[in-house]
């Protein structure tokens, strides 16, 4: 089994720690490679995104780990980003321009208004309590509504494209899923998943089997129904932590990757020496 990650938050963003501890906690399992994916810069502050004026220390301070611990460990730099319209995503040559190692596209946020304020965008992610209020206030109460949106958006973002993995590609479920009229096996939600998937596999981009809430909630982004429709359209997959915590750095992997080999997998995609590369799973 490779033993990497490369989407993690660490202090200079939501994470809970610093960059080094981290890695220390990668070298300490033999990890191959650890890869850093701070929350990118928004057009606003937020409590979990990292500022602009960050940026540079954030950039030097992963370059000054690689160096120092280049014997042990493989560690790579990228940015989770945010899809906030055709004009705010990783396509944007701010981004683009960035010296990172790769990127990881994912949608947290849907504007409901021109503005660009945190105030004027609609929060997939959270507690389901600001969840509820927030599809009740601005969309009439109709999950439906709201999971359409979200859709709409993420093909939107593999449109503009710019970045390796998409992350966690149908969190939207993690919040909609209790609402008593939310199906996940229902006809319109299954055409709108399999329309983005389809568009993923067009586009031969990553994605990636999150396993945030895997041991705690036994639930992964993506949902574990659709891993069957993932391998039949042949999208190429790695398997990510999310971690907040350095202990977390590994959390659930083993699992997922008995539960692949189970459906048929036969490799995961793993940076090696800077670039992509499919590896056999073992």
């Amino acid at each position: 089994m490779q033993l990497s990650n490369y989407h993690s938050h660490c202090d200079f963003c939501d994470g809970r720690s610093k960059p080094e501890d981290f890695v220390k906690f990668a070298v300490s399992g033999n990890f191959r490679a650890y890869g850093f994916s701070s929350h990118a810069p928004l057009p606003f502050e937020t409590f979990w995104n990292m500022s602009a004026c960050d940026m540079p220390e954030y950039l030097n301070e992963i370059s000054r780990l690689k160096k120092k611990y280049k014997e042990v460990l493989e560690i790579y730099t990228g940015l989770e980003i945010d899809f906030l319209t055709t004009d705010y995503n990783a396509s944007i040559p701010y981004f683009q321009q960035l010296p990172l190692d790769y990127r990881i596209g994912s949608v947290h946020f849907l504007p409901l208004t021109g503005e660009m304020n945190e105030q004027a965008m609609f929060c997939i992610d959270g507690s389901y309590a600001d969840f509820e209020a927030s599809v009740k206030l601005n969309f009439g109460g109709d999950i439906k509504k709201v999971v359409t949106r979200y859709f709409e958006s993420s093909m939107k973002m593999v449109e503009c494209g710019g970045f390796d993995i998409v992350g966690h590609l149908d969190k939207i479920y993690m919040n909609s899923q209790r609402f008593p009229e939310f199906d996940i096996n229902a006809g319109w939600y299954k055409t709108l998943f399999a329309e983005y998937l389809r568009l993923i596999a067009e586009k031969g981009i990553i994605v990636e089997i999150n396993t945030k809430n895997f041991r705690t909630k036994h639930e992964l982004y993506h949902n574990m129904h659709y891993l069957p429709v993932l391998k039949q359209l042949h999208i190429p997959v790695t398997v990510n932590s999310d971690a907040h915590y350095p202990d977390l750095i590994n959390d659930g992997r083993a699992e997922v990757f008995r539960l692949l080999k189970e459906i048929g997998f036969v490799a995961t995609c793993e940076l090696m020496g800077g670039k992509w590369n499919e590896c056999a799973l073992m």
